[in-house]
Parts: C-alpha cells; sequence; structure tokens
C-alpha cells in the first residue's frame, strides 16, 4: 500500500495566482458583461493523488498547481465570525487508522485517517428545545465576533480591489451539526419551533454582524454552505426550504443586496435540480460544485433558469480518467454555451479523483483553455 505524504486537509490546498479584477469578474457572473471568462481548480486532488502524480513525474509546481493556468480574481473575507464561538477540542485516541475527539458541543468526531481530511461526528448534541438553549448562547451576538483591527483590514482589501466575500451558516448544515441528518429531517415536522429559533437566532446574529461590516465595506458576495444533497435529490424539499430556510436567507440577503452585494452563492454537492426553484425565491443567484454524476447538467440548468441561476464548476470531474477524446468532448459540450451566456466560472466539479493520470489532467487544461479563447474571440 503507498505510503500517503499529503494527509491533512491543509496539504491539498492548491496555489492560484488571481488575474481577474474584480469588477469584470462580478459583471461576468451576474450576466452584465466582460470578455475574460473565468477558469478555475474549484477545491484540488482528493487524498492520494498527489502521490500518484509523484510517481508520474509531476513536478513540484504540478503538486501544488501553480504549474497550471487559471483565471481567478482576487477573494478575500473579513475577520468577523457569523457562526459558532467557543470551538475546541480534547483528543480522545489517535492511532495510525483514526484520530477521535470531543468538540465544544459535545460530539465526538472522528477521523478515518488516509481516506477524509474532515472528521464525521458520532454523536449529536441537540435533540429537544432545552438542549439546544444550553447550546445557543454560542450563537448569540457578542462583540467578540469581531477580531482585532477587522475594519482596517477590509478596507486595506478592497482598495486592492479584492471580491470580498463574507458568509453564514449553512440553513440545512448547521442544524445538521446540531441534531444530525436523520433527526433535523424529523425535527422540520415534529419540532419546527426548534428549527425556527435555530436558524432565527443564527440569523439574528448574522444580520448584526454584517450591518455593521457592510456599513464600512463594499461586500461583493454572501457565501453560505450546504452539503445538503446526494445523488437522488436534495434532503429538503421546496416546502421545508420555504419554511425555515428562506426567511434566514432573504433576512441576510436583502440587506446585503440593498447595501451593493451582488452574489449569493451556495454550496451543496449532489442532485440540486428539484430545490433550484425553491432557493432562488430566497435569494440564492450562484450554485456549486454542480456534479454532473448527481444529475446537474450545467447547459440543461442554463437552458432552464437563464441568467437567474450563475454557477462554477459543473465540468464532470469523473471524465478525466478516462479518454482524451471523451475529455475533449465534455469541454466541447459545456465550455460554448457557458462562454455565450457568461455566469459561470468554469472547472471541475469537485475534487480531482484517485486514478486521474497526469497527463490527463494536463491535457484537460490545455484543450480548456483552447475551447475558452477559441471562443472568446469568435
Amino acid at each position: 500500500m503507498r505510503k500517503l505524504k499529503w494527509t491533512n486537509h491543509s496539504d491539498l490546498a492548491i496555489k492560484k495566482t488571481p488575474c481577474m479584477s474584480r469588477v469584470d469578474y462580478l459583471d461576468w457572473m451576474t450576466f452584465q458583461g466582460g470578455k475574460n471568462i473565468p477558469f478555475t481548480e474549484i477545491f484540488g486532488p482528493i487524498i492520494g493523488l498527489k502521490e500518484e502524480w509523484e510517481e508520474q513525474g509531476a513536478s513540484p509546481e504540478e503538486l501544488d498547481f501553480s504549474a497550471y493556468r487559471y483565471r481567478i480574481p482576487r477573494t478575500a473575507g473579513v475577520a468577523i465570525s457569523t457562526g459558532r464561538l467557543g470551538v475546541s477540542q480534547t483528543l480522545i485516541e489517535e492511532t495510525d487508522e483514526l484520530i477521535r475527539y470531543r468538540d465544544d458541543l459535545g460530539r465526538i468526531m472522528r477521523l478515518e485517517k488516509g481516506y477524509a481530511t474532515i472528521p464525521l461526528p458520532e454523536n449529536y448534541p441537540v435533540k429537544n428545545m432545552d438542549d439546544w438553549l444550553k447550546i445557543k448562547p454560542k450563537y448569540e451576538f457578542s462583540e467578540e465576533r469581531f477580531r482585532a483591527g477587522w475594519e482596517a483590514k477590509a478596507k486595506q482589501l478592497c482598495k486592492e480591489g479584492a471580491v470580498i466575500c463574507v458568509h453564514i451558516p449553512g440553513g440545512f448544515d448547521e442544524p445538521r451539526q446540531l441534531l444530525g441528518e436523520e433527526n433535523l429531517c424529523y425535527a422540520c415536522y415534529d419540532q419546527p419551533e426548534l428549527i425556527h429559533d435555530i436558524l432565527g437566532t443564527i440569523g439574528n446574529t448574522a444580520v448584526k454582524v454584517l450591518d455593521l461590516v457592510s456599513s464600512k465595506v463594499q461586500v461583493d458576495v454572501l457565501s453560505v454552505h450546504e452539503d445538503m444533497a446526494g445523488k437522488s435529490g436534495s434532503l429538503l424539499g421546496p416546502n421545508e426550504i420555504s419554511t425555515f430556510i428562506k426567511p434566514y436567507y432573504r433576512l441576510v440577503w436583502d440587506m446585503l443586496q440593498a447595501r451593493g452585494a451582488r452574489i449569493f452563492e451556495q454550496d451543496s454537492d449532489g442532485n440540486m435540480n428539484g430545490v433550484i426553484p425553491a432557493f432562488l425565491d430566497a435569494g440564492i443567484n450562484c450554485m456549486y460544485p454542480m456534479e454532473p454524476a448527481a444529475g446537474m447538467d450545467i447547459v440543461k440548468v442554463r437552458e432552464q433558469y437563464g441568467n437567474r441561476l450563475a454557477f462554477y464548476g459543473g465540468i464532470d470531474k469523473h471524465v478525466l480518467r478516462q479518454t482524451k477524446e471523451k475529455i475533449e468532448a465534455e469541454l466541447e459540450y459545456k465550455i460554448p454555451p457557458m462562454v455565450r451566456t457568461r455566469g459561470c466560472m468554469l472547472g471541475l466539479d469537485h475534487r480531482i479523483p484517485n486514478g486521474t493520470p497526469l497527463e490527463n489532467y494536463r491535457f484537460y487544461i490545455r484543450k480548456a483553455w483552447e475551447i475558452i479563447e477559441r471562443e472568446s474571440s469568435s
């Protein structure tokens, strides 16, 4: 068995050099104009791929991805927190195979070494309103949500032309961290007041924090992480999204949009086709990573929703393990209509899978740029 050298989430981080202006990016992603088509690698390699590529002769620059050409803007966050405060962990055990620790919510978290870089909970702290009220203070507003010097740093980033992004906890993902997926889905019916209180608390905190932030600097992008779908569809349906998530999203987005924010982006793997209309109604105007293996076809989505929905990703990562002819066919199907209609940052739909030949990735980058440049000049 191959010994892994790059085992942590940070080990898989990739280097990309920003070369697209803030204005060009925001105009392109909001269908307002532009000829500079953004192209990116969203997440980078999955664990184990860098070792494969090293054996295939990859240079250090290829292993950290600085050898590859992308076109992205400079993006920057603000040194504030809208989510849970007091995050901590206490080690329970560590072996060659796994790490287990207890976090500040009382969850036992488990990370399988060599297979994953994000730990998963073995238990959850909230079963009812009483449980939630014990940890609710972690989600309420306080001045410690603003780190020292946040305003000066944010204003400097604005002067330097960065796209300013702020984040809020997921309307599904954060309650999922507290209740677990199954219990959350039941609670939407059995304990709706609990879900309303959780999201109402998080929403009120986010508004208070981002009200101050957006009064001092121009916020461009609001981002939320959900990961709420599998191959067969979303774990919540349109009714639940409208009932629970929409009021939370709208509370924050309506304020920021009125102050000039232009993109409200949502990160969710899986098949989101059935809930796109509900999330459009909730304010979302950009989604990623648009996984083809889960039925997300960016060409068909664009035909259906037009300029109501931008996205990035969408190119089938699994095709890279096939022939160069199939790679080229995938790119020829998806890149030209995206260049014509704007509102898409082209890229693979998630981490590059194990078994992707280095030469295929090199070909993918070359061919993608060839098509982008051909289409943008026509």
